[in-house]
């Protein structure tokens, strides 16, 4: 007879950090897309930080959720990502957020993607790690940097 294996339960800080992601796109300033993004990432002190995106009417001067929750940890004076969690419709990281997680990022830091839709109250979590973010990424260690 084959064995039933249980569904392993997902962490419970992996909720909370769902929850701050989405609690950030709400300050998103994004009136040019009218594409609402938040962020939260999880540092290694398990400190959370959380991010929007912040558009300008001068559009290479807006800076994406990701960064935006990546540099205030970092501002905090932390280095390494654990997790790092993006909320939107049909969430996934620019290559800019990319480089920037790979720079503080863990390689098997867990990246999480909620695509959710709020007004149906339903969602989508796509989970992958940081190291399979970015195929051949500008590694500063190891460029010896």
């Amino acid at each position: 007879m084959a064995k039933k294996t249980a569904k392993k339960a997902a962490p419970a800080w992996r909720d909370k950090l769902i929850e701050a992601a989405k609690r950030a796109q709400k300050n998103a300033y994004c009136p040019y897309s009218r594409y609402p993004v938040g962020a939260a990432v999880m540092m290694d002190s398990g400190r959370v930080y959380t991010g929007c995106n912040v558009e300008n009417a001068s559009f290479g001067l807006s800076i994406c959720a990701e960064r935006v929750a990546i540099f205030k940890a970092v501002s905090q004076g932390e280095k390494k990502v654990k997790a790092l969690c993006v909320a939107a419709k049909s969430a996934k990281p620019c290559g800019a957020c990319r480089q920037v997680i790979i720079e503080f990022a863990h390689k098997d830091a867990e990246m999480i993607y909620v695509d959710w839709f709020p007004m149906a109250k339903k969602q989508k979590v796509t989970l992958t790690k940081a190291g399979k973010l970015l195929p051949q990424a500008f590694d500063p260690s190891e460029a010896g940097l």
